[in-house]
């Protein structure tokens, strides 16, 4: 079972140096007091970290925006958390747009997390997205969308170089007896309003898919639960978002994870979806919302 969360934004926000206090982090930090830290609760978060251990995953992706400014002081409590869901062989994550905040720190997070987004030996120690990770029958391929942006700007992008790289990964699996997992922050499925938010090469990310395929794929960064379809070559391919795992639910959908059951069907794939989280804006106990096939059950 993979469990699946996402945009923590944990709290309470590490107060920056004074030389940190500089162009994008200062609206950062004004958003965070202003907006954001009424949202993001850690008391909802520590709900949602006991739910899903009661569900005893046996795996569990997190896909970005572990910190909010990206202050240096930010990544150390961060790793915290990720060993508090799992070890680095039980808990994947890739990077989000907070996570990538400002250009200075970016190194930070291959330094912190570095054990949570490296590929299965002997790809080496340090992150190169994409990565591989093969656990059961299910290959995880993590991407990183991540980077730095100006104020008010909130866009990922994949870049050229990891896109081709993916493509040859997914050709690469397509003759292999595997439930292919792709790990992105930032929606591959685009919607209104969200121009300075979208993942610019969206495009050619659904091409890829399109052409080499790929059997589910998971982001976060809207702080809503979500489900689409990309086109494959044998048929459409989910694409799921989550809640942000802290969230109050003032803002955005309450606080919310998800659960994919995986088996082997003949020579196809059944995957069922389970949806848990907050029933209610400031709700405390987790519930099952929805629970329905991804593929022909």
């Amino acid at each position: 079972m993979l469990a699946h969360l996402s945009d923590p934004h944990l709290a309470p926000l590490m107060r920056p140096r004074l030389r940190e206090l500089a162009g994008k982090r200062v609206i950062g930090v004004a958003n965070w007091r202003w907006r954001r830290r009424l949202e993001h609760q850690m008391h909802v978060l520590d709900a949602l970290l006991e739910d899903l251990a009661a569900q005893h995953p046996d795996h569990t992706a997190v896909t970005g925006d572990l910190v909010n400014v990206a202050a240096a002081g930010e990544f150390g409590p961060a790793r915290s958390f990720l060993t508090r869901i799992g070890s680095p062989e039980a808990v994947t994550f890739v990077p989000g747009n907070h996570d990538a905040y400002v250009r200075a720190t970016v190194p930070y997070a291959a330094r912190h997390w570095g054990e949570f987004m490296t590929g299965d030996p002997p790809a080496g120690t340090a992150p190169h997205f994409p990565f591989l990770r093969r656990r059961g029958p299910v290959a995880l391929i993590g991407l990183s969308t991540g980077v730095p942006t100006g104020p008010f700007m909130a866009w990922g992008r994949l870049g050229a170089e990891q896109i081709a790289r993916l493509d040859t990964l997914l050709e690469n699996l397509a003759g292999e007896q595997v439930f292919r997992v792709v790990l992105l922050h930032h929606p591959p499925i685009g919607h209104a309003g969200d121009r300075f938010k979208r993942l610019v090469d969206r495009g050619a990310f659904a091409e890829v898919l399109r052409r080499r395929g790929a059997d589910l794929v998971l982001h976060g960064h809207d702080h809503s639960r979500s489900l689409g379809f990309l086109d494959g070559p044998s048929g459409r391919i989910p694409v799921a978002g989550v809640p942000s795992a802290s969230a109050l639910g003032r803002q955005h959908d309450p606080a919310g994870y998800s659960l994919f059951r995986i088996e082997k069907v003949g020579d196809g794939w059944r995957c069922e979806m389970v949806a848990r989280g907050l029933a209610s804006p400031g709700a405390t106990a987790l519930t099952e919302q929805e629970r329905r096939w991804l593929t022909p059950a």
